[in-house]
This record gives structure tokens, C-alpha cells and sequence, in this order.
């Protein structure tokens, strides 16, 4: 056994044995600090949750800056996650029920199976799939042959309600239901965005049945997230890019206003405005 996996490692580009020896380091620092740091010693599955949540974000947000630098350090903090997890896992108290090893073979393992166009299907049979959407078609098709009841069983539940919008839409249209042109998804954005207008117009100063508006307006997002689907693009991040457009230019605005001695409880609409439309020359 020890031969073989010597001769597998020598055959390895250099740089695919320093990526494993890199692996191996992270491992055994983990051990370390398991075994000899107070507070690593008194982390469980449930006490890294929140963190790693964090640092999902924090990736995101690098991601969404395109800051390389910063995307390097977050992928390392999100690794260590990873190999917390496992090595928690991997321990008597938790049943040793598994560690890295098998983490990294089961993924390795549903890869394979889910890439039948690459690898063959069970019986060694060629699989076509010669476009993006059907390769998409295909992975949800063997997901259920896997054991899931449902085409949406796959998505978490405790996804931000835009994002699980935009993964419903996608695991929908894996399993064939879906618009067949985008002019028809936009004809049901003005649907809903019509149905909410009429109902809940703001020119009038009608009591709003808030839960019925609210149902409705998730209707609209629900439309317009599904044709942001079809135009291709990432309505999480689209949203996001104009959140920290928007943080920009209002920091902007309130420096100007700083500087110049001013406080924006003070000011009228009018004069931030100035500001405003100074900041959109930066952002």
C-alpha cells in the first residue's frame, strides 16, 4: 500500500506534490490545535456554524470586489472550516463516524457518477450531454435516482429568500418546467407588477391589507427574479453590487457634507442631492 501511493505521488507534478504537502500542513496544524488549544479544544459543529456562515460572506464579498488578494485569504479561513468540521467528526466523542479522507472520496465519488457525459454511467455507457442545460438536466435527473423525493428537495431551506428564488427556478427548469421564451417571463413581470399596481396604488390613500400586498409583491420579485434568470444574470448579486453602489455614494454624501460643516438632519432633500448626483461621478 505505502509503495503504491509513493509511486502514485512520484509520477505527480511538482506542483501537485507541494498542493498536497500544503494540504498535509493544514491537517496537521489542525491536529495541533485540537489537541492542544483551549479554544479549539472547546469548538463543536454548532459553535462553528455561525462563523463559517461569516466567513461565506466574507468570501462573497471578495469575490464581488475582485480583490484576489483578499479572495486567497478567505478561501484559506473557508478551508479550515472544512477540516474543523472533519476532524470533529473524525474524533471518539463524535463516533469517528468520518474524516477528511472520506469527505474528500464522497465528494470525488458524486462528481463522477453526476458527470456521466465524462466518466460513462454505471454500466460503462456513454452519456451525451453537449450543452450547459443539459447537462443541468441530466444532474437533477440522477439526483433523483439518488433518493430525492422531489426535484426542489435539494435546496436548504435556510437559503436568503432571493437566492433559493433564483435555485427553485433553476431545479424547476432541470426538470423541463419552465418558460420556452424570455418575452414571455417579461409579459408576467408587467402581469404581477400590474396586479400589485392596481391593487395597492400609491396615489390613493387607501388602507393596505399588508399581508395580501405582501403576497403580492413576492409575486413581482418572484417574476422578475426568473427573468433575470433568463437574461443570465444573478439577481443576489446584482442586488448586492447596488447595495454597495448606493453605501458609496451615501458615504460620499455624508463626507461632503461633513467637510463643508454640515449635519443631514439639517439639510433639505434638495441640497443632498447635490452631493448625490456628485457621488454617481465616482460609483
Amino acid at each position: 500500500m505505502q509503495t503504491n501511493l509513493n509511486q502514485q505521488l512520484e509520477t505527480m507534478p511538482v506542483r501537485r506534490q507541494e498542493q498536497l504537502l500544503a494540504f498535509d500542513r493544514l491537517l496537521t496544524i489542525m491536529d495541533e490545535l485540537r489537541e492542544q488549544c483551549p479554544w479549539d479544544r472547546k469548538q463543536t459543529m454548532d459553535t462553528l456554524r455561525h462563523l463559517t456562515i461569516e466567513e461565506t460572506y466574507e468570501l462573497s464579498d471578495a469575490i464581488l470586489e475582485k480583490d484576489l488578494s483578499e479572495i486567497r485569504k478567505e478561501l484559506g479561513d473557508v478551508m479550515l472550516h472544512l477540516v474543523f468540521y472533519a476532524r470533529i467528526a473524525s474524533e471518539p466523542q463524535a463516533g469517528a463516524t468520518f474524516d477528511i479522507g472520506d469527505v474528500l472520496n464522497s465528494v470525488c465519488d458524486k462528481l463522477i457518477s453526476r458527470h456521466p457525459h465524462i466518466y460513462g454511467d454505471a454500466n460503462g455507457n456513454t452519456v451525451v450531454a453537449d450543452t450547459e442545460e443539459k447537462v443541468k438536466q441530466n444532474w437533477e435527473q440522477l439526483k433523483l435516482k439518488e433518493g430525492n423525493t422531489s426535484v426542489l428537495a435539494g435546496v436548504p431551506g435556510s437559503l436568503p429568500a432571493l437566492v433559493k428564488a433564483m435555485r427553485i427556478q433553476e431545479k424547476a427548469r432541470g426538470a423541463g418546467f419552465d418558460w420556452e421564451e424570455k418575452q414571455q417571463v417579461w409579459e408576467k413581470v408587467e402581469e404581477e407588477m400590474q396586479e400589485f399596481k392596481d391593487e395597492f396604488n400609491a396615489e390613493t390613500d387607501e388602507i393596505i391589507d399588508r399581508e395580501r400586498a405582501e403576497k403580492e409583491f413576492g409575486d413581482v420579485l418572484f417574476s422578475l427574479v426568473n427573468y433575470a434568470r433568463f437574461i443570465d444574470i444573478n439577481p443576489e448579486t446584482a442586488l448586492e453590487r447596488t447595495n454597495k453602489k448606493f453605501i458609496k455614494r451615501f458615504q460620499y454624501l455624508e463626507e461632503q457634507a461633513r467637510s463643508n460643516g454640515q449635519h443631514l438632519k439639517d439639510m433639505t432633500l434638495e441640497e443632498m442631492e447635490v452631493y448625490w448626483q456628485e457621488a454617481k461621478q465616482f460609483t
